[in-house]
């Protein structure tokens, strides 16, 4: 093997351990990373802390039987429930993204009959609650403005919301040519599956490599995902018909993004 070659595989092999945020992970070779504009979505995602411990654990702190599709580990809450999936972890991100801005009025996801479950509501003491087979908007506490009150407004989100409501609120990006990060591989149904697109970097050419993060059933810590078929742990753009990851193939077409 090629020096340069054993010298990547070694820097990737060993930047889980000491890379404290996603923006560390080092970028594919002649790839210029995206410079995203402080308090975007791409910037928070960048920003993310990662575990030192590259072990991906269940809500109920048992380790996951698979430990093998994960390059690292972020440090964000999962819960004590089996409730944060894997379109639950894009939602808890999109949604902690905001609430870190306090832009509590774009805190919103549809539920899988359609209700809009916003948090602005929440924060005004309503509760969506079944009834009838049909998700009720009901005022039923006073104001709830603490983070234990977000909590418990995003299980309640993660109980009624899932890839099928998600594929109908996100809207569909034309091409993998426009990926940026933020954006959805989304597979809407039962079964379905989602992972979200954590950082970019863009070649001369044009070509985009992005890395991406999930969770999985039963839920379980959100990690980055390795490439299955390279060494490093960037995906290419340029996958044609299938996007190949460790535990879920996605079709062409499937690429999603935050209205």
């Amino acid at each position: 093997m090629k020096i340069p070659a054993l010298c990547t595989i070694l820097t990737f092999l060993l930047i889980p351990v000491f890379a404290q945020q996603v923006r560390n992970i080092p970028g594919p070779a002649n790839f210029k990373r995206l410079k995203s504009e402080s308090g975007s979505f791409s910037y928070w995602l960048q920003h993310l802390k990662l575990k030192k411990d590259p072990t991906v654990y269940l809500y109920n702190g048992q380790k996951k039987r698979n430990q093998q599709a994960q390059y690292a580990v972020i440090e964000i809450s999962i819960g004590t429930k089996d409730l944060q999936q894997c379109a639950d972890a894009a939602i808890r991100l999109y949604a902690e993204w905001q609430y870190s801005k306090k832009q509590y009025s774009n805190i919103m996801f549809l539920a899988t009959d359609g209700t809009p479950m916003d948090y602005a509501s929440w924060r005004k003491g309503y509760r969506f609650t079944l009834q009838e087979k049909k998700l009720k908007k009901v005022k039923s506490r006073g104001i709830s403005e603490q983070r234990i009150d977000f909590e418990d407004y995003l299980q309640t989100v993660f109980t009624y919301a899932g890839t099928l409501s998600l594929s109908k609120q996100l809207k569909r990006v034309t091409s993998p040519d426009d990926i940026l990060p933020g954006d959805v591989f989304l597979q809407g149904g039962s079964p379905g599956h989602a992972v979200i697109v954590m950082d970019l970097a863009i070649n001369t050419a044009g070509e985009r490599r992005f890395l991406l993060a999930q969770s999985y059933m039963p839920a379980q810590n959100i990690h980055i995902l390795k490439n299955p078929r390279s060494i490093i742990p960037w995906y290419s753009n340029k996958f044609r018909t299938e996007l190949v990851t460790p535990e879920w193939v996605f079709k062409a077409g499937t690429l999603y993004r935050w209205p």
